[in-house]
């Protein structure tokens, strides 16, 4: 971007008026955590993958309750390999060539069965999908926060570092004065390493954290904004009773549920057999009548206890152990949320009780040991103390703000914000 001016006092007025537009054009803006989330859900090569697995499960829905194709069958019957009229197709009486059509008939109950198997198998990859989208928002979610903790750790590293070394220099200057010990010296020395090592740390950690939240929105991410949405969740979407429409992994066990008694009724219907109908047209030679032929093919069950009945009895006890594992998951998934709850809350109020008692007595004990040095009753070192313990206190703060909202990630995010009905499969 080129600024020209001509040196006049309204040329100085309009690059004055220009430069923050031209800095804010410059620098990236910060990514929030609605944008991150966004962003992973819109470029996760797995997120498209379910959902072409949605769309091929469609499709296959759509032609579950068809009748099979027909068969075309063309044949020769009775010809001559012997005698005067051998490979003859006219001259034998018995000789024809025979054309016909075959069809499989299905009945509608069967084809209704099948079908409504079909729509539980698109339910339950709508329910991947759920699922993969949760973990998509989770993870991101996640990231972000540590990356955003770990912004604001490098930078109380760095407070802290910085009274370290003021520390440092005062009691070097009182040491040249003949007021001080080399061992006080040695000793801050000693801090201001430890300091100095833990911005290191800090910046590592940033960078590490950066890196985990740019595998999810697949962008290059320079800073995440500073600002954290209010720690809620929707109360109906935590009470038991609601989980099985919000929460991705109770649904997709629900729809296992109705897939597997699905699963039963078309068992149940198999123990038909499916007839096949034939009809066909057979021509001779020309002194004899042309035929027409039609049957019925009928296959007999003749071990149904054996066959058919155990085919059913396998698919009942798999949607029994299905509904089950159900039951079993939703209980679990509320004592874990419930969990998750309370430890939200407990972080989220021991965050705030210090904020409104630790760090006012940390910066009153600030301007007391400011007041005490004046006074000529205290030293640097306390004033610096005090500093330091200001700024810790702030960083454990920070950290229990981290927690709190890595817990209410895990807690809200995972669920989904429409209801989803549970498709019942048909008795």
């Amino acid at each position: 971007m080129r600024i020209f001016f001509t040196g006049r006092p309204m040329g100085w007025l309009i690059l004055l008026a220009l430069l923050p537009a031209a800095r804010g054009f410059a620098e990236p803006s910060a990514l929030t955590l609605e944008m991150a989330v966004q962003q992973a859900l819109e470029r996760s090569p797995g997120h498209r993958a379910a959902e072409s697995a949605i769309q091929a499960s469609r499709e296959s829905a759509l032609q579950a309750g068809q009748l099979p194709d027909p068969m075309l069958k063309l044949g020769i019957d009775n010809l001559p390999v012997e005698g005067p009229d051998r490979w003859s197709l006219t001259r034998d009486f018995m000789t024809m060539r025979r054309i016909g059509i075959e069809q499989q008939w299905v009945s509608s109950t069967k084809r209704a069965a099948r079908t409504e198997r079909a729509d539980q198998m698109v339910a339950m990859q709508e329910a991947e999908a759920l699922m993969h989208a949760a973990e998509i928002r989770e993870q991101t979610a996640k990231a972000w926060i540590q990356m955003r903790h770990a912004q604001r750790s490098l930078g109380y590293a760095m407070q802290l570092a910085q009274h370290t070394a003021d520390d440092f220099a005062a009691i070097q200057a009182t040491h040249r004065g003949g007021k001080g010990s080399a061992a006080d010296v040695v000793q801050a020395q000693l801090a201001l390493t430890r300091a100095q090592d833990g911005v290191t740390r800090a910046k590592q950690d940033l960078a590490a954290a950066r890196i985990a939240l740019q595998r999810w929105v697949q962008a290059k991410v320079d800073t995440v904004d500073d600002h954290l949405p209010p720690l809620s969740v929707p109360a109906p979407h935590l009470e038991s009773d609601s989980l099985e429409q919000y929460h991705p992994s109770l649904i997709k066990a629900r729809r296992a549920q109705s897939l597997a008694e699905a699963e039963v009724t078309v068992a149940a219907t198999e123990r038909r057999p499916d007839w096949s109908f034939e009809l066909a047209f057979s021509q001779r030679g020309s002194p004899y009548a042309n035929m027409v032929s039609f049957g019925v093919t009928i296959p007999l069950t003749v071990n149904a206890t054996q066959r058919q009945d155990r085919a059913v009895a396998e698919k009942a006890a798999q949607a029994t152990a299905a509904k089950l594992q159900a039951d079993e998951a939703q209980r679990t998934l509320a004592a874990d949320l419930e969990s998750l709850q309370a430890t939200m809350t407990s972080l989220t109020e021991r965050a705030a009780w210090l904020t409104q008692h630790a760090l006012p007595a940390a910066r009153q004990a600030i301007d007391l040991s400011v007041a005490a040095y004046r006074a000529g009753s205290g030293s640097l070192s306390s004033i610096f103390t005090a500093r330091r313990t200001l700024v810790e206190q702030q960083l454990q703060i920070a950290e229990l703000e981290r927690d709190a909202a890595l817990a209410w990630a895990q807690l809200a995010f995972p669920l989904n914000t429409v209801h989803v009905p549970i498709k019942e499969s048909t008795p």
